[in-house]
């Protein structure tokens, strides 16, 4: 394991990777972030692309990434991750929408508990996922993260992230 923190818009990101491979994007705060001791030492080495692509990502011009990523979770946890990609830029759906799509419409709950622990956040874009009806509900990044990632998708400056 190793990390390196990067600056973003939504205040700084701690980059993981295991065995170069990266596993884990966490902001500060976040829930479900592990402690900084499980992320080895500092070494940027491995995340000139991820920085890259981030970079590309805030600046306006990347609506997708094209990285490896090894994301540590269950077989559920990395099903619903893998659709989570599956998401278009700017766009949401809803927990129930995502347990539809997995072939499993009683599962939104479920879908709900695996979304909150992506360990990837924006890279694995987490943040469009909303409630039934289409408000804002938990982001392990903070709701205020979660408003300030879709407006910048959908183009909207009508709100700006108190950093």
């Amino acid at each position: 394991m190793s990390h390196t923190t990067v600056d973003s818009p939504v205040g700084p990101l701690t980059l993981v990777a295991h065995d170069g491979v990266l596993s884990g994007l966490y902001m500060t705060e976040q829930r479900h972030r592990p402690a900084d001791e499980a992320f080895g030492p500092e070494d940027p080495s491995p995340f000139g692309d991820v920085i890259t692509q981030l970079a590309e990502y805030f600046d306006g011009t990347r609506t997708a990434f094209d990285l490896p990523l090894d994301p540590i979770g269950t077989p559920f946890q990395r099903t619903v991750w893998r659709a989570l990609v599956e998401i278009p830029y700017g766009e949401t759906v809803t927990y129930g929408e995502l347990a539809q799509r997995l072939g499993r419409p009683s599962a939104a709950r479920a879908v709900g508990l695996a979304n909150g622990r992506n360990p990837i956040g924006i890279i694995v874009p987490c943040h469009r996922v909303v409630g039934a009806n289409g408000d804002l509900t938990g982001y392990g990044g903070g709701l205020a993260r979660k408003r300030h990632l879709l407006d910048f998708e959908q183009g909207s400056d009508s709100y700006r992230l108190p950093l």
